[in-house]
Parts: structure tokens; sequence; C-alpha cells
């Protein structure tokens, strides 16, 4: 998902968005512990994708602190 669209969501959706990442890259590394991982590259990308949503989120709380 690109950063434009994610600027876009709300705090909650992105709240739930990066859970549900979160979630996605546990099972990512307990695949890669026990030697299941066959998709390297998604790993990457839902890291990626994690730390997009935070600076994001973190974005709009500043945004949020200036304006008041």
């Amino acid at each position: 998902m690109k950063a434009s669209e994610l600027r876009q969501k709300s705090t909650e959706d992105l709240s739930k968005e990066l859970l549900e990442s979160l979630k996605e890259q546990f099972v990512f590394r307990m695949q890669r512990s026990s030697g299941q991982l066959t998709r390297h590259s998604e790993m990457r990308k839902v890291r990626r994708k994690i730390a997009r949503i935070k600076t994001i989120m973190n974005e709009m709380q500043s945004t949020a602190e200036v304006s008041k």
C-alpha cells in the first residue's frame, strides 16, 4: 500500500492496519525459524509497510500537536 493511500485513512484504520501487519510479520518470523518460509521477499515488504504506517501515524500526531 502506498503512503498516499495510507495518509487518507483515519488513525483508527491505521492502527488496525498496523496490528494486522504486525501479526503477518510474526507469522513470517515463525515460518522462517521453522524453515517453512518460501517467500523471503514478503518479510521485507511487511517490514517496510509497518515502518510506513508508523511514520504516517507520527506525522499525524505531530501535526495535531502543532495545530493546538
